[in-house]
């Protein structure tokens, strides 16, 4: 049996891996010169590598952590040393751990809030939770005009869904925030750095898991081979690319869901799969000669709420090398702070970063990446699901057509959006292909 993977990110690589130990022949086709999809190595200083893209796991991304170990890869705690700051208005504060210095009350019956949403969507199947039609109907941005009535929880909740979904409220139906939230393990669990989603990051990173996976597959995987049509027939399928076309008895498709409407499908989608827009982050890397931050007992965490850096977090490697602070845009600031000159990007970053850690010197380095407006990505984290998208969609967003299945972390009911989400997706796409291959013994 063949099979042909579109797409050489993290799900459609887990696929194709599979596959071929299961002893199908495999191409795996990828539009961009380099495999890894929205995973993205930057080397900062020789030897030193950041991730532009996805970054962060924790201890119940068991299928990520059991890739890690299969390749070889090692994991580094995120550091979170020192005392954080906060821009909020009302001048620059300091305080131990990452509570903001706002009501601890308003706060409080925020993530209560949002606990009690996320309690009543079913992770597995979202459009079928009590009361979706409705969850649906609305943004975010309206349920927190109706549900919030502190201002300091107005204040917050925008900065934390553009750190938790890199989201506009506005952008984003109530249906899918809850989902989001629940199937990423919960608010507490996706927030906390110890003990959570962010514990851990990939020691060199993250970029090298789709690196290494690839050199195993070796000559199966094309670059620089943006697929155009995969038609369909009793035999088959057909991918075609500029450079020709391949053959196969099924397709495993791994981009997000508004890329398949550039791919000329015949037959035909009857309904599209997702309507979701780009998930808006850009992605900023300060590098510094050391981390000076800790000098003053701090942890290099930082919020604010005005932009460009909304978050910082210290990404310095831990062998001792450069320091580095990344800083994410998010939600709507991403899409003003992206259509920026680079000039203005690194001179609106450094100072920003200059107000939140007095003393830094002059940054040997400065690197922005633009998920907003990446060809083969149409964002990151992940696609953002609008109003009425979840439960006209959603039944269809995995149900495969015909020869042609589904992955990606947009696929995928459990973490989604995240690394584990996507490799989750791989692994059911590729079984998905072998039953099919078995019952129909094509």
């Amino acid at each position: 049996m063949s099979v042909v993977v579109v797409g050489a990110g993290l799900a459609g690589l887990t696929a194709a891996t599979e596959l071929a130990a299961r002893g199908v022949e495999v191409t795996v086709l990828e539009a961009r010169d380099r495999v890894g999809g929205r995973t993205r190595g930057l080397e900062v200083a020789p030897g030193s590598w950041v991730d532009a893209g996805a970054a962060y796991l924790g201890d119940r991304h068991t299928e990520l952590t059991s890739l890690l170990a299969a390749l070889d890869l090692k994991t580094t705690p995120t550091a979170m040393t020192g005392a954080s700051r906060f821009a909020l208005g009302g001048g620059d504060r300091t305080r131990e751990g990452r509570f903001p210095p706002l009501s601890a009350v308003a706060l409080g019956d925020l993530f209560d809030a949002l606990d009690e949403l996320t309690r009543a969507v079913r992770p597995d199947a979202p459009w079928l939770s009590a009361g979706a039609a409705a969850l649906d109907a609305r943004t975010a941005a309206d349920w927190a005009r109706e549900r919030l009535r502190h201002p300091d929880a107005r204040l917050f909740f925008p900065l934390f869904l553009g750190e938790m979904m890199a989201a506009d409220p506005a952008d984003v139906s109530v249906l899918h925030m809850a989902f989001y939230l629940r199937s990423g393990g919960g608010v507490s669990y996706l927030n906390a750095f110890e003990g959570g989603a962010q514990e851990y990051r990939v020691a060199g990173g993250a970029h090298q898991i789709c690196v290494r996976l690839a050199a195993a597959l070796g000559d199966r995987v094309r670059l620089g081979e943006p697929v155009r049509a995969i038609h369909q027939d009793a035999g088959g399928v057909t991918v075609t690319t500029a450079a020709g076309s391949v053959r196969g008895r099924a397709a495993v498709v791994a981009v997000p869901p508004a890329l398949t409407a550039a791919i000329d499908l015949r037959p035909g989608l009857l309904a599209p799969r997702a309507a979701g827009g780009p998930g808006c982050a850009v992605k900023t890397h300060l590098v510094y000669p050391a981390p000076a931050w800790r000098e003053q007992g701090l942890s290099g965490w930082s919020v604010s709420a005005e932009g460009p850096l909304l978050s910082t977090v210290d990404d310095s490697p831990e062998d001792g090398g450069p320091g580095v602070l990344t800083g994410f845009v998010t939600g709507r600031e991403a899409h003003r702070f992206a259509a920026l000159d680079p000039r203005e990007q690194r001179e609106r970053a450094v100072a920003q970063a200059a107000r939140l850690f007095p003393g830094l010197p002059e940054p040997i380095g400065f690197h922005a990446t633009d998920w907003v407006h990446e060809t083969y990505s149409r964002g990151c984290y992940a696609a953002l699901f609008g109003p009425g998208d979840w439960t006209r969609l959603g039944p269809r967003l995995t149900a495969p057509h015909g020869r042609v299945h589904w992955a990606g972390t947009e696929t995928s009911t459990e973490f989604f959006g995240l690394m584990e989400g996507a490799v989750r997706s791989g692994h059911r796409a590729a079984a998905e292909v072998i039953a099919t291959w078995r019952d129909t013994h094509v």
